[in-house]
């Protein structure tokens, strides 16, 4: 069985490298991995850190590109990799640009496409943006969907998808998670946290396209509240787009209680998020890793496609709103109660075995 897995961002590489590291374990498949670098600094440091070796490197990213123009090159430059290695499968993961041209351009050329992280919906085809729609062209175009939850599950039941192709099998993050979390912390890590003292640490990652502009000043003037109370130490990696990295440093540079950092490699994220009282997070992936921990999180959307973490009580949804976002950060850095609750809430989002449990059905299929 010829397995060709496609992907290009960070988080897609994180949450697939549990599923290429397993397939290359397996007799009777040959695995082969493509990547876009839709996102080139970031993907390459979750290969290296997983020690994955693309077989095909696309390289795709190009400074401030559309939206248009990265679907085009995706388009362009993975037909002809498809058609030298003629897979039985394509593996995609997500809703990215690459997830949705990768997935179409395999249904043009008749190849099976299994979608890893299938069945999350907003059903608000604006929020996120573009994701919900890339996640469904993706889920129509599959032929077996890997439903994290069965949540997810059923919004693909629902949409008429034939119950014998969707499984239920977890999140693959969660195995990233745990295989990332018994790495050595990073050195400029454990020096922030030493740095902190009595404070309690509060992360922030917000960078989402529907963010951007005002929404994204909001949060910040927030933030800069937040941090007046003086206990915590609000720790924010500033996402390389122009569009977060102005109003973000215009507005929180000289702030007290506030650091400002480069993007993290996942590896010293990942810590952080174990050393945080809590997060604040506009991230997909987050939303699911927070929790594995015991951090409650503070989503900044209004609607999320994990609603099983709000139902479970390890997600909060806040919105944009500053007041919102001060009244309720607050209050759980102020009720140990209300902490502990949400902290000791059952994650969703699987156990740690995913990656075996995809290969399990593909072999199985």
């Amino acid at each position: 069985m010829k397995i060709l897995s496609i992907f290009g961002t960070r988080p897609e590489a994180i949450k697939m490298a549990p599923v290429v590291r397993e397939l290359a374990k397996r007799k009777g498949i040959e695995s082969r991995v493509c990547v876009t670098a839709q996102h080139r600094e970031m993907l390459d440091q979750v290969l290296s850190l997983f020690e994955i070796e693309p077989d095909v490197d696309l390289n795709l990213m190009r400074p401030n590109q559309s939206l248009a123009q990265i679907t085009a090159s995706v388009f362009t430059h993975l037909d002809p990799v498809l058609e030298k290695m003629q897979p039985d499968w394509v593996l995609v993961q997500g809703d990215t640009t690459t997830v949705m041209s990768a997935a179409l351009n395999a249904y043009y050329r008749r190849i099976k496409v299994g979608h890893v992280e299938a069945g999350l919906r907003t059903h608000n085809k604006w929020e996120p943006f573009p994701e919900e729609v890339n996640r469904r062209v993706a889920g129509v175009a599959a032929d077996l969907h890997f439903a994290p939850t069965r949540w997810s599950k059923q919004n693909l039941l629902k949409e008429g998808v034939n119950k014998e192709i969707v499984h239920v099998t977890g999140n693959p993050v969660i195995d990233a998670l745990q295989f990332v979390a018994e790495e050595k912390v990073p050195e400029k890590i454990s020096s922030l946290l030493s740095k902190l003292e009595a404070k309690r640490l509060v992360l922030v990652t917000a960078h989402r396209r529907e963010n951007h502009g005002l929404p994204l000043e909001k949060i910040c003037i927030a933030l800069k509240e937040i941090a007046a109370r003086g206990d915590v130490e609000i720790v924010y990696p500033v996402h390389l787009n122009p569009n977060v990295q102005e109003p973000v440093y215009r507005l929180l540079a000289n702030a007290p209680n506030i650091t400002l950092l480069e993007p993290l490699e996942y590896l010293p994220l990942v810590h952080l998020m174990k050393n945080a009282d809590l997060i604040l997070t506009d991230s997909g992936g987050i939303q699911e890793e927070a929790p594995a921990f015991g951090v409650p999180v503070l989503v900044l959307r209004d609607v999320t496609e994990r609603p099983e973490g709000v139902q479970a009580g390890t997600l909060k949804l806040v919105g944009t709103d500053k007041e919102k976002i001060i009244r309720e950060a607050n209050y759980l850095l102020n009720d140990r109660i209300a902490h502990a609750a949400m902290a000791q809430a059952v994650n969703p989002f699987g156990d740690g075995d995913a990656a075996i449990k995809i290969v399990n059905i593909l072999q199985n299929f």
